[in-house]
């Protein structure tokens, strides 16, 4: 049984009642001062504990999806995801389509009318990094009457580690894009979900890592590409967003922001502003101060041009460690005179779910009012 399925949560949950319970009706007997007694006692609390743990563990990773599998969550995805170039070989598609399946909620299972969700995996033609992601098409995609129109794409990254299949069904970003559609409170736009995470274990940063994962110029580049090469959409930056939370939000500000030509907007929820380095990261930047630098979203506002595109930034005065930083970056934005800044400040929030739903559907208006449909 996988990581998150519901049926390790419930033999979890069951374990721990079961242990409680067994321990309570076990502690009388327990009570002498003997070797055996003792032993007994100290291995109940433990498992006891351990059954606790492991069932609050299960839950809160089934909630806010930091684990996609056990391999995930014992380190054991080694690979760096480097693949066959099949498009040279054998003219294929840089994004194979592995299933499909209606958005939750939908009351039809026609595309036409209720949408879909693909999953698939996305091919870097120029830096030979894959990634699994999961493409929201709206419905409007698959009518007749818009069979040669081009629709505006946003790309959703998540947290580090994050799952992609956790904006599907737990930050509920096809259902809320579908529904604000068709309440027209924004366009039907094409949704391109996915981590950050392209060489797991390791978390780049989205940083063009020397000698290592590209995972900048996967982002910027070969992830636009491979999408134009399988959707209807337009290559022009107008069409195109970037948006994430925490990790996520990071990047996708700092890809705007270092590259205007490919996003003409982004949002990052809850994001930070200079690149994170811990041992999930490791060096970054191997000595490359310029590097190191340009990664800083401070630093890069001062130095470097300002970048014609779009930006908003979330925070919450009470309950996110970032509130501080992000009124720092909206000034720096602002002093540029050239980069737009918007914002949303919540009263209360943390750095979770709970709070990033409610973001999500302002955060989606105000992307569908940056983007060009052709």
């Amino acid at each position: 049984m996988g990581l998150t399925s519901n049926k390790v949560l419930v033999l979890a949950i069951v374990l721990a009642v079961v242990l409680f319970l067994g321990t309570v009706w076990l502690w009388p007997r327990l009570g002498q001062r003997n070797w055996r007694a003792i032993s007994g006692r100290v291995g109940l609390l433990l498992a006891t504990q351990l059954a606790g743990y492991a069932m609050v563990g299960l839950a809160t990773n089934q909630a806010f999806g930091f684990y996609a599998s056990w391999s995930d969550l014992f380190g054991q995805e080694t690979g760096q995801g480097v693949v066959v170039d099949h498009v040279a070989q054998g003219g294929s598609s840089p994004v194979q389509v592995v299933s499909a399946s209606r958005v939750i909620g939908a009351s039809s299972a026609l595309p036409q009318m209720a949408g879909q969700v693909q999953k698939v995996d996305i091919i870097g033609r120029t830096t030979h990094l894959a990634a699994p992601a999961f493409v929201y098409l709206p419905p409007e995609y698959f009518q007749p009457q818009n069979r040669a129109r081009k629709f505006p794409v946003s790309v959703v990254l998540t947290g580090y580690p994050g799952t992609a299949q956790a904006l599907v069904d737990k930050l509920d970003y096809p259902t809320t894009a579908q529904q604000l559609a068709k309440s027209g409170k924004m366009q039907p736009m094409i949704l391109v979900m996915l981590r950050p995470t392209v060489a797991p274990p390791r978390d780049t940063e989205c940083v063009d890592v020397p000698g290592g994962p590209q995972t900048e110029t996967f982002l910027a580049k070969d992830l636009r590409d491979s999408v134009m090469a399988r959707y209807r959409v337009d290559k022009t930056p107008a069409s195109w967003g970037i948006a994430g939370d925490s990790t996520g939000g990071y990047c996708a500000l700092k890809i705007a922001m270092h590259h205007p030509g490919s996003y003409a907007a982004a949002a990052g929820l809850s994001p930070y502003y200079r690149a994170l380095i811990d041992p999930t990261t490791g060096d970054l930047f191997h000595g490359d101060k310029n590097l190191q630098n340009r990664a800083d979203l401070f630093w890069a506002l001062k130095h470097l041009p300002a970048p014609e595109t779009s930006l908003l930034v979330t925070s919450s005065r009470v309950g996110e460690h970032n509130y501080k930083d992000t009124l720092k970056f909206i000034k720096s934005v602002q002093d540029t005179n050239v980069t737009r800044i918007s914002s949303i400040i919540l009263p209360n929030g943390g750095h979770n779910f709970n709070t990033w739903k409610r973001e999500i559907p302002p955060m989606l208006q105000w992307m569908s009012e940056r983007l060009v449909a052709h």
